[in-house]
């Protein structure tokens, strides 16, 4: 399938489909045994890098493509069509930390880091803990001025890139009697003395992504190690967030894409009855639909990410575009599986992967509970609530 010119650019659709070529060419052969072993192969991630997918809106003097946003949402969504764990690698990377960084990092912060998420090293981004998903800001981790350095304790749960990661932006409060006003934004590298990367989640879906626990026990981080200011760590947190759904809807319309092409090749092949399965009208009423909201999702996407890139307001069309897109793709993944028949519910037949893949859309990033109060919440303010 190609997206149509009218929607992009051609330099955009070319960026697109050489990410999807990488996709299909050297992540594709290894889907399956990725997802049975649950972990990224080295040669993948060190070929992110090397294709310079890591560091897509990274500045050229720091070693990145120097691109923009809505081409990082065009290189998600073509990976999730093969393989969503790969997406959300370079999500996480892209989205998340590096948009962070940009956004709200000093002029010492970026010398050193930049570089580094750029050329070989992956990022992770640390919110959550075992009491605080949903409700992200009642976080417990603490940070305490120790003179020259920050001394962090606590520890982090459900951390995408966990494994891989060698810098993360974690949040700790400093001031835990002032609540959300206390937290705080730091930038922890893997090596530093009291911190230590704990079990990895066993997944329903993205399994090759590797989901982890962080610790933090006496954790010693640089005094300048700093995101943003002290005090307003919770800013960062919500508005990275508010950029990484963005990232999220495009991982599922990607998934959908890949779940329904798989389909439909298959449907043009297999036969019953004397017919191929894609000639019977109920079957076509069938996918005419999915691609129908599948197409709809994708233009939710892709304004969200317009509106960001041009610095306008998005974060009611981001929540839209996440909450939309994840639910589209939990269905169209789940006809996909019914399309392919007996076969379709087999680890033989990919479909199956795929519809694995589209549930965690409505979990992570803010569920799709969170997504409606957020919406809820700028229509009444437009209404003058």
């Amino acid at each position: 399938m190609t997206t149509p010119l009218t929607v992009l650019s051609e330099e955009e659709q070319m960026f697109r489909e050489a990410a999807l070529a990488f996709a299909r060419e050297k992540v594709a052969p290894h889907v399956h045994d990725m997802d049975q072993a649950s972990a990224l192969r080295k040669d993948i991630v060190d070929g992110c890098f090397a294709g310079g997918l890591m560091g897509i809106e990274i500045p050229e003097r720091f070693g990145g493509a120097g691109s923009s946003f809505f081409k990082s949402i065009l290189i998600i969504e073509a990976l999730a069509q093969v393989d969503a764990s790969v997406a959300v690698f370079v999500d996480v990377q892209n989205t998340l930390c590096i948009n962070a960084f940009l956004k709200w990092g000093n002029d010492a912060i970026l010398e050193k880091y930049l570089p580094m998420l750029a050329q070989n090293t992956v990022g992770a981004y640390a919110l959550s803990e075992p009491s605080s998903g949903s409700d992200a800001f009642a976080l417990k981790t603490t940070a305490t001025d120790a003179g020259d350095h920050w001394v962090i304790n606590g520890s982090k749960l459900w951390i995408t890139n966990g494994n891989e990661a060698g810098i993360f932006i974690v949040m700790a409060n400093v001031a835990p009697e002032k609540g959300y006003r206390g937290i705080t934004a730091f930038v922890v590298e893997k090596g530093f003395e009291g911190f230590s990367v704990g079990k990895k989640e066993d997944k329903l879906g993205i399994r090759a992504s590797s989901t982890t626990e962080l610790r933090f026990d006496d954790c010693k981080v640089p005094k300048g190690n700093v995101l943003g200011t002290v005090g307003k760590g919770y800013k960062v947190a919500i508005e990275t967030l508010n950029e990484g759904r963005i990232g999220i809807g495009a991982q599922m319309i990607g998934v959908a894409q890949g779940a329904l092409d798989y389909a439909m090749s298959y449907m043009r092949d297999r036969k019953q009855f004397g017919q191929r399965i894609c000639d019977f009208q109920g079957v076509q009423f069938q996918y005419a639909n999915l691609a129908t909201e599948l197409e709809a999702s994708r233009l939710l996407v892709y304004n969200a990410a317009r509106l960001k890139e041009a610095g306008l307001p998005f974060l009611k069309q981001a929540a839209m575009a996440k909450l939309h897109s994840s639910i589209m793709a939990e269905r169209v993944t789940s006809q996909c599986v019914e399309f392919f028949g007996g076969v379709g519910f087999t680890k033989e037949f990919g479909a199956e992967k795929f519809y694995r893949d589209a549930k965690i859309g409505q979990i992570y990033e803010g569920t799709s509970n969170m997504q409606r109060m957020t919406i809820a919440k700028q229509m009444l303010s437009e209404y003058g609530d």
